[in-house]
């Protein structure tokens, strides 16, 4: 086979798509999470460096931390560059997350129970603004006063309505209750729980705005089984529902948050839908909306094995932050793929827009196929 001539134009194309390259995988996504007061070096799997740091609004407010993705982002950034390559742009019928066979191949929609009376989903499409009112760099629930966020999530709320009328919106708000800690604190478990009268003051707001509440739990080096059942006190009330965050649950890998990406197995998931399951039937409660935040292959594993229960309604909810063309492709291989039963989309008013993105619409979130019953603002 003849070869063509090795020219310095052809040198440079090639150095040329070597920097495009390698551009696009060193800006790969970093996963937004509640801030931290103290900056904490990464580890030297991370592929960019160490989580920021912010200062909290209150000398006992709760600090959490960022971490970096893996190396399936790089691999994924430059499965991109090949890809679009060698694509047509008007040959492209869906974006990543949207196509409906794709969706059908993976098993959606799922078989799953029928919805019990008083269910939310999938009648209801929930809008949840998240946070914790003790730091303003946690998320937008705490970010400005509560009149001011509650305007705005009535006006959030009215975007997602107009954008499907058939679909009612609940709004929400989704408090970090148990938060993850660079330090291990007097237990060593490197985690903070919220007081309760914080609790009751969010619940008071929920209340205020006609809005469910839920409480978001990152365990740090804790076990699931050992924190949730101290929340049956707010969450044995008919409007309040449950979160976890695998990135924060680091006892099998025994690092601190924000060095680490953590994981939940499906028995941790079964452990406490299975609680839920027992609280809903107690306590005579319409069915409780459980969401799973998931942003890598790693962070839920044996998905396949969560149990389905008529009493729990399961959301796996899409968490990273970055573009919109790796937020679709990260739903795609972490939501999508690996169904469960109802899927989330999560939105970042800051991270997402930072390096000069614009923040993906109502509309063009309810292009991804299925369409997120639940959709979360930090």
């Amino acid at each position: 086979m003849k070869y063509p001539p090795v020219t310095v134009q052809s040198c440079r194309h090639a150095f040329r798509l070597f920097v495009l390259i390698s551009l696009l995988t060193a800006c790969t996504e970093q996963r937004a999470v509640a801030p931290k007061a103290t900056t904490v070096t990464a580890s030297n799997n991370s592929s960019h460096a160490a989580p920021a740091a912010f200062a909290a609004n209150s000398s006992s407010a709760p600090t959490a931390f960022s971490a970096t993705s893996s190396a399936i982002r790089k691999a994924s950034a430059v499965a991109a560059v090949r890809s679009s390559a060698h694509t047509d742009p008007r040959q492209v019928k869906y974006n990543a997350g949207e196509n409906p066979e794709f969706a059908k191949k993976c098993g959606w929609p799922v078989d799953c129970p029928a919805p019990l009376p008083g269910s939310i989903l999938p009648h209801k499409r929930i809008v949840a603004y998240y946070g914790n009112p003790l730091s303003k760099k946690m998320g937008v629930l705490g970010e400005y006063p509560k009149a001011v966020m509650l305007q705005k999530l009535k006006s959030e709320t009215a975007r997602w309505q107009a954008a499907d009328p058939a679909t009612p919106v609940q709004p929400a708000l989704h408090l970090i209750a148990v938060v993850a800690q660079g330090a291990p604190g007097k237990d060593g478990k490197y985690r903070m729980i919220i007081p309760d009268r914080i609790i009751n003051q969010v619940y008071g707001w929920a209340k205020e705005a006609g809005a469910i509440m839920f409480i978001d739990i990152q365990t740090g080096h804790d076990d699931i089984r050992a924190v949730l059942p101290r929340f049956e006190w707010i969450l044995k009330n008919p409007d309040v529902h449950l979160g976890i965050d695998p990135e924060f649950n680091l006892i099998k890998s025994g690092k601190k948050p924000g060095t680490k990406i953590g994981t939940y197995d499906a028995a941790d998931i079964n452990y406490a839908s299975g609680y839920l399951k027992d609280l809903v039937r107690k306590y005579h409660l319409p069915p409780k909306v459980f969401t799973v935040h998931r942003f890598t292959r790693a962070g839920v594993t044996n998905a396949k094995d969560i149990r389905l229960r008529p009493e729990v309604q399961i959301v796996m909810n899409m968490d990273g932050w970055g573009a919109p063309w790796l937020k679709r492709d990260s739903y795609k291989s972490y939501v999508v793929a690996e169904p469960v039963q109802y899927t989330g989309f999560k939105l970042f008013y800051h991270n997402d827009t930072k390096k000069g993105d614009p923040l993906l619409t109502p509309r063009e979130v309810l292009k991804l196929n299925p369409k997120p019953l639940y959709i979360q603002y930090q």
